[in-house]
């Protein structure tokens, strides 16, 4: 582990810290693209990792930041947006990229070209700190789930079944 030294994770840092978050972002040599992988990096439980998923939701891209140890259920997606389970879908790469500017395995919280609406599962809330993507996929950064979802203005909800 060592300081952020990629121009991607640096921007995030910065995005991060323009938000009122007090973080550091750190690189590994090994990745941290999965959550496993980035659990085993840091040295935490697989669920303290942050997932941020993209889900076309009624065809608009919404953020899902998933605890690594659950797997989002579109059903709840679905319910949580009023509409059919017909009208969620995952977002595919360059739908991820257009409205992230970030690739998937790398995917941070915050820091998008325009405002997403970001839904924040519920189950971080048992964890004293989590660890998300930031911008590439070997970085990596340290916050508590209540600063993530305040700087990031997340509904926080039930996203697992």
């Amino acid at each position: 582990m060592h300081p952020a030294t990629h121009p991607t994770a640096l921007r995030v840092q910065e995005a991060g810290r323009a938000l009122g978050l007090d973080i550091e972002v750190v690189e590994f040599d090994a990745s941290t693209r999965t959550a496993e992988d980035a659990a085993a990096a840091v040295g935490c439980q697989v669920g303290q990792i942050v997932k941020s998923l993209v889900f076309l939701v009624a065809g608009k891209p919404v953020i899902c930041l998933v605890s690594g140890s659950n797997r989002l259920d579109e059903r709840l997606l679905a319910h949580w947006a009023s509409v059919g389970r017909k009208q969620v879908q995952r977002a595919d790469a360059e739908v991820v990229r257009s409205a992230t500017g970030y690739a998937i395995g790398g995917v941070a919280p915050f820091g998008y070209p325009e405002a997403l609406v970001v839904l924040f599962d519920e189950d971080f809330l048992t964890y004293e700190v989590i660890w998300a993507a930031a911008g590439t996929p070997n970085a990596v950064f340290r916050t508590t789930p209540q600063a993530l979802a305040a700087a990031t203005q997340a509904v926080v909800t039930k996203l697992a079944g």
